[in-house]
């Protein structure tokens, strides 16, 4: 696999800016996620180094070569997308055997055999190798569909939110997989979506982005604990994190707008008092969505609490984010 580095990557449709001077450097045998909304640029970025689309401006470097110019065929990636992409007349191992039947890789019958057996077996679908795709339920499907893509020896995997179309649990089942064959194969990713659990439980780095700007880039843990913005804090963390006048707490350092609060910065039992408006019991932990100040806060608190709506209590924080009128934190 290989380190991919982008340098000032700009690239406009029309009128709008998809992406504004993107510098990134994705680390050999990395898993990266790319997280925002819609319109913040993930796509695009994927796209670039793809080579389906061109930067107007910066350059692609993959491997220590530039590749800004290249087509995809000649930068070695293979992409995963939403959609299954796979053959439905054709069976699970001719499927994961077309990609390496290509004159392009020019791969001989006897390693394309074993390529095709070591994937299945890494995916847990040997047992389906001689089934049609059709048979096949969702996630199995989405499992041939990057099987297609690991048969190869890629410079990188680009996945375009390839679990989005798939329910919780097998969304849930495959991101545990996912992260396993990345960490077993030492496979380099770029992974996108809007997702910030996929993000949490499977990056090694995570690039935040924001209307084609890449606002904050770093392992997963360190943009929950330590936000440059209330955008980037927003992006991770469930619940989201609270954010409140800088003062409703009383003092706030000079030049703050906001003081931002993640649930288990909510200190409770002392401070000032709140009110107790719905109360979430969600097995593992309870939420608490209070009225303090006429604004509402969200925290959690002990699975078995029995408090229950109208109650009060005292709250206080313990080691707030504040930001300025910019949503800019201040350190």
């Amino acid at each position: 696999m290989s380190e991919v580095i982008l340098d000032q990557v700009s690239k406009s449709f029309s009128d709008t800016a998809a992406l504004d001077k993107v510098s990134m450097i994705i680390p050999d045998e990395s898993f990266v996620v790319l997280l925002g909304p819609s319109g913040a640029g993930k796509t695009t970025t994927l796209r670039m180094v793809s080579g389906l689309d061109k930067p107007d401006s910066g350059s692609i470097v993959i491997e220590g070569v530039t590749v800004t110019d290249h087509t995809p065929a000649q930068r070695n990636v293979a992409m995963v997308f939403q959609q299954y992409s796979l053959y439905p007349h054709l069976t699970v191992r001719e499927n994961l055997e077309f990609p390496l039947k290509s004159p392009l890789l020019n791969t001989a019958k006897k390693d394309i055999g074993e390529k095709v057996s070591a994937v299945a077996e890494l995916l847990q679908i040997s047992h389906k190798l001689d089934n049609k795709v059709t048979e096949l339920s969702g996630g199995e499907m989405q499992r041939v569909s990057i099987g297609r893509a690991l048969v190869r020896t890629p410079n990188i995997f680009l996945m375009d939110e390839p679990l989005s179309s798939l329910d919780a649990k097998l969304r849930a089942d495959l991101r545990i997989e996912l992260k396993r064959i990345q960490s077993d194969s030492g496979a380099t990713l770029l992974y996108v979506t809007h997702d910030q659990i996929e993000a949490m439980t499977m990056a090694t780095h995570v690039g935040v982005l924001d209307k084609g700007k890449l606002v904050q880039f770093g392992p997963p843990r360190e943009i929950y604990e330590n936000p440059v913005s209330i955008y980037a804090a927003s992006r991770l963390g469930q619940p989201r994190i609270n954010v409140l006048p800088a003062d409703i707490f009383g003092s706030a350092p000079g030049g703050a707008k906001f003081i931002g609060l993640r649930p288990e910065q909510i200190v409770q039992g002392r401070g000032e008092s709140a009110t107790v408006r719905r109360v979430e019991h969600l097995g593992d932990q309870t939420r608490l969505h209070l009225l303090f100040n006429k604004h509402e806060i969200i925290t959690v608190t002990d699975a078995h609490t029995e408090l229950k709506s109208g109650d009060e209590l005292r709250i206080q924080p313990k080691d707030a984010f504040f930001f300025d009128d910019q949503g800019i934190r201040l350190i």
